[in-house]
């Protein structure tokens, strides 16, 4: 059975950088958007070219270095910010313009000022314009998720009979959830016309943590392309995160899904990201935090030693990553133990020795919870050595 391809579309330099904080120079944003393209995302969101000349810059620095990946620029619904992106972009022939407006009743009246009318009228006329000076037009209905269904059905008509080639809705806010939102794009591709010629994409942020699992959901019922993020960094609570996107794909065969991105490359990248924009990535983020390969629990660290798949649904290498490691500390047990002290050199240890050493590092990080490696060598070196710690302690005590 053949799979089904899916784009990555990556929004780190655009949609990423609009977090607060998260401001990249034209250099940085070169060399993030260097390692996409060598790892092979479909397409780069270089920038929002209309809003300011060093935005436009960047996209223009970026459309000129970029050897493989599609270069996209974002615009609104307005006949200058289209030219401003033109001109960031002319000249790639694979060249993409990502429009959007907002369709949510609250937005058009509160943020626009228009009526639903006027918004379809924009539509036709910012698509219609674009698609004669743009190779790709993406159109995208902002806050599409809190709208009315039967007015998105008519935006999307519309964008798509004015020539658009990749239709997109986004989450904006995060609101809506895993089945609501597999429900809603099946809806909509199943009452627009000729909406299966398109690309149907899905934005999706994580205000309420969902934008992965919406994003999956929406693969699930057609959409082939998904907006993300390096590290799922964006507004407020963010984006959906690139890379656990890719490796749910790689990880999960069953799924029948396939993307372009080289998951080895994942690592650095995250790394890059982090240091470039000083967001720090917590241990525990899935994917690339420091602990996704690091075992101390005494089950989990026996169970890896005996099978890595007992614990680990993907290896290291196959995100770019150093190998598995095993924390010593206080959930450890006897078999990590050995393990550690095995790989140390310590080859002719006897199981009353092991015995020994491993009570004692147990009684020790009772009192001290932040005992480690170090603390485990000298108990290890001292036992050897003959030497009985406690009665060393209590001469100490008695002398004192």
């Amino acid at each position: 059975m053949s799979k089904t391809k899916i784009d990555i579309f990556d929004t780190t330099l655009r949609d990423g950088e609009q977090c607060p904080g998260a401001s990249m120079t034209i250099d940085e944003k070169l060399l993030i958007a260097e390692g996409l393209d060598e790892a092979g995302v479909d397409i780069i969101e270089a920038g929002f070219p209309a809003s300011s000349p060093t935005d436009l810059n960047a996209v223009r620095q970026i459309a000129l270095n970029v050897k493989n990946s599609r270069v996209c620029g974002l615009s609104r619904c307005t006949i200058s910010d289209i030219d401003r992106a033109y001109d960031a972009l002319k000249g790639r022939d694979n060249a993409r313009l990502h429009l959007f407006i907002s369709t949510s009743p609250l937005h058009m009246e509160h943020k626009l000022g228009k009526t639903p009318e006027q918004v379809i009228e924009a539509i036709n006329e910012c698509v219609s314009y674009a698609k004669n000076r743009f190779p790709e037009v993406q159109w995208s209905c902002e806050d599409g998720t809190r709208s009315d269904p039967e007015f998105l059905y008519r935006c999307f008509d519309t964008a798509i009979k004015a020539g658009a080639d990749i239709v997109n809705i986004a989450d904006t806010v995060g609101y809506i959830l895993p089945h609501e939102m597999s429900a809603l794009v099946k809806d909509i591709l199943t009452n627009v016309d000729n909406i299966d010629q398109k690309v149907f994409s899905v934005h999706c942020h994580n205000d309420l943590g969902n934008a992965v699992a919406n994003s999956m959901a929406s693969i699930g019922v057609g959409a082939r392309q998904v907006e993300c993020t390096i590290n799922g960094i964006g507004e407020r609570a963010g984006n959906a995160s690139l890379e656990e996107l890719v490796m749910t794909m790689k990880v999960r065969k069953d799924l029948d899904l396939e993307c372009n991105f080289d998951g080895t490359k994942l690592s650095a990248l995250s790394k890059m990201v982090s240091s470039i924009t000083g967001f720090v990535v917590p241990p525990n983020k899935a994917i690339v935090g420091s602990n996704v390969f690091a075992h101390e629990s005494g089950i989990h660290q026996h169970g890896v030693l005996q099978h890595r798949g007992t614990y680990e649904i993907m290896a290291p290498e196959d995100v770019g990553a150093e190998e598995s490691k095993i924390v010593i500390g206080k959930h450890s047990g006897k078999h990590a133990i050995f393990y550690f002290l095995h790989s140390r050199g310590y080859k002719d240890i006897t199981v009353n020795q092991l015995d020994d050493i491993f009570m004692r590092f147990k009684m020790g990080v009772e009192i001290d919870k932040n005992l480690g490696e170090a603390a485990l060598l000298k108990i290890t070196n001292e036992v050897l050595a003959g030497e009985d710690v406690m009665e060393i302690k209590k001469k100490s005590v008695s002398q004192s």
